[in-house]
């Protein structure tokens, strides 16, 4: 339930609204943030193992896949361009102090480059 409040000023008139029992939604809340922190611990401590990912060998199913993804577009010279690309966008975006695209276009050259290590290191996450 939403109590409406008129406030005149000069030019404007403003409605503001407050909701009654303001209490009892920030201690629901609380409780969520509770229970989503314990679900999160919960499921950190039910992690056993992690593997990482290997990559398949010559013959192997969907070898060939990989060796193009990976091998010759990653770690090729089409990865390294489009990385440092992507670097030297952030770069030029950094100058121009527009820090909101240089951040992430110099992290993504960053992880484009480094990807064929990403790529096996994520398989210890999954």
């Amino acid at each position: 339930m939403k109590q409406r409040l008129l406030r005149k000023t000069k030019n404007t008139n403003k409605i503001l609204f407050y909701e009654k029992g303001g209490e009892k939604n920030m201690k629901d809340n609380v409780r969520l943030l509770i229970a989503m922190l314990l679900t999160g611990v919960f499921y950190v401590l039910m992690a056993t193992y992690a593997d990482a990912f290997t990559a398949p060998t010559s013959g192997t199913f969907a070898y060939d896949i990989y060796d193009i993804g990976v091998n010759k577009v990653l770690k090729g010279p089409i990865g390294f361009v489009a990385g440092s690309a992507a670097i030297v966008l952030g770069a030029v975006s950094a100058v121009r102090a527009q820090i909101m695209g240089a951040i992430p276009a110099v992290l993504g050259g960053a992880a484009l480059i480094k990807a064929d290590a990403i790529v096996t290191s994520l398989g210890m996450l999954f």
